[in-house]
C-alpha cells in the first residue's frame, strides 16, 4: 500500500522541481527523501521520474499518476477541512483576478474590506480585461461576467446582470435619442474589441428572438473601462455591464437607453480552479463576495431602467399646400 507521505513528496517533489527542496519542505532529509521516493517507484513497479543534477522531469507514467496524485490529496484535504471549517481562518496570500471595471467598482473594495478584517491575510487584485488562466497565473478566485467557458474550473453565481446602451446628457443634446435599433447607425457607438477577438456585439431581445447589432464606431477599445470614460465624457454610446455604469446612472452622468428592449441576462461569476484543495481564505472570501453582490444586486439592476422619458421626436415639416386656380 502507498503511503499518503510518499504521495505528498512526489507531488511536491513536481511542484519545486526538485527532491531535497520537496524533502526540506516535508521534514526530511535529501537521503530520506531519495529512499521513499524510490520506495514508492518499487511500489509501483514504474519510474516516476527521469532525475538529474539540474532537473526533474517527468514520464509519461509518472505524469499521469501524478494527476491522480493531486486529485486524492485534494479529496483528503477536503475531508480534513469538513471537519475543521469552523476553526479555519484566512491567512496567507489570495490571489484575485477581475476586469478592470468591475475590480475597481466592486471586487477591489471587497478585497481591501475582506482583508480588514482578516490581519494574517494578503491580498493581490489582478485587474484585466484578457480571459486569464487562473491554473496558469496562480489565482485563487476570479470574478467574470458571462459565459464561463473553461471546463476546469467551478463556479458559483454572485447576482444577476445585463448589459444597456447608455450615453452622456450632454452626447444625446447634441445627437438626440435613439429609440429603435435602426436608430443605432445614426449615432457614434463605443465598441470594445479585446485582442485576438471580434468586436463585442451589441444582442437585444425583440418580439419573440434575439436581434444583434454589429456597431462599426470610429472609437474602439480593448479595456472596458476606457470605454465607459469615453461614454461619459460625451464620445458616443456604449454597451455596457450594468454592474460597470449603475453609479454613473444614479449620479446622472449617463442615461440607460432602449430600456424596452433589454439584453439577454447574464450572471456574475465568481470561478476558481476545480481538483484543487481550496484554502480556507479563498472559500471565505467567494461566500464574502456573494454577500456583498446579493446586496446590492436589486439597486444595481434597477439602475437600467429609465430615469427620463426622452424628448418628443422631431416632427417633420408640413408643406403648405398651394390653392390650385379655379
Amino acid at each position: 500500500m502507498v503511503e499518503l507521505e510518499d504521495m505528498q513528496l512526489f507531488v511536491c517533489a513536481v511542484a519545486r522541481g526538485s527532491l531535497s527542496a520537496a524533502g526540506r519542505e516535508l521534514g526530511f532529509s535529501p537521503a530520506v527523501a531519495s529512499k521513499r521516493m524510490t520506495r514508492l517507484e518499487a511500489a509501483l513497479g514504474v519510474r516516476l521520474l527521469q532525475r538529474s543534477s539540474r532537473r526533474l522531469t517527468l514520464t509519461a507514467e509518472g505524469a499521469a499518476y501524478h494527476e491522480r496524485c493531486v486529485a486524492i490529496l485534494a479529496d483528503v484535504r477536503e475531508a480534513e477541512l469538513a471537519v475543521t471549517a469552523g476553526q479555519a481562518e484566512a491567512r496567507g496570500l489570495l490571489h484575485v483576478s477581475a476586469p478592470v471595471d468591475l475590480g475597481r467598482q466592486w471586487v477591489g473594495p471587497a478585497a481591501a474590506d475582506f482583508a480588514a478584517a482578516h490581519p494574517e491575510l494578503r491580498v493581490r487584485v489582478s485587474l484585466s480585461d484578457r480571459v486569464v488562466d487562473l491554473l496558469d497565473a496562480g489565482v485563487d478566485v476570479a470574478v467574470r461576467i458571462g459565459a464561463l467557458g473553461d471546463s476546469r474550473l467551478v463556479s458559483r453565481r454572485l447576482a444577476r446582470s445585463r448589459r444597456v446602451v447608455c450615453g452622456a446628457p450632454a452626447y444625446l443634446a447634441r445627437r438626440g435619442w435613439p429609440r429603435t435599433l435602426a436608430d443605432l447607425d445614426a449615432h457614434a457607438c463605443i465598441v470594445l474589441q479585446r485582442p485576438g477577438m471580434r468586436a463585442l456585439s451589441w444582442t437585444f431581445r425583440a418580439g419573440e428572438g434575439l436581434h444583434t447589432v454589429r456597431p462599426a464606431g470610429r472609437l474602439v477599445a480593448d479595456s472596458g473601462d476606457l470605454v465607459r470614460d469615453w461614454a461619459v465624457a460625451g464620445h458616443g454610446l456604449a454597451f455596457k455591464s450594468i454592474w460597470d455604469v449603475a453609479a454613473d446612472i444614479d449620479a446622472g452622468r449617463l442615461v440607460p437607453l432602449l430600456t424596452d428592449l433589454p439584453s439577454p441576462g447574464s450572471a456574475v461569476n465568481v470561478l476558481y480552479p476545480s481538483r484543487r484543495f481550496q484554502p480556507a481564505r479563498a472559500r471565505l472570501f467567494i461566500d464574502f463576495l456573494a454577500e456583498r453582490f446579493a446586496a446590492h444586486e436589486a439597486a444595481v439592476l434597477a439602475a437600467a431602467t429609465p430615469r427620463a422619458a426622452p424628448p418628443p421626436a422631431p416632427r417633420r415639416a408640413r408643406r403648405a399646400r398651394r390653392a390650385r386656380p379655379a
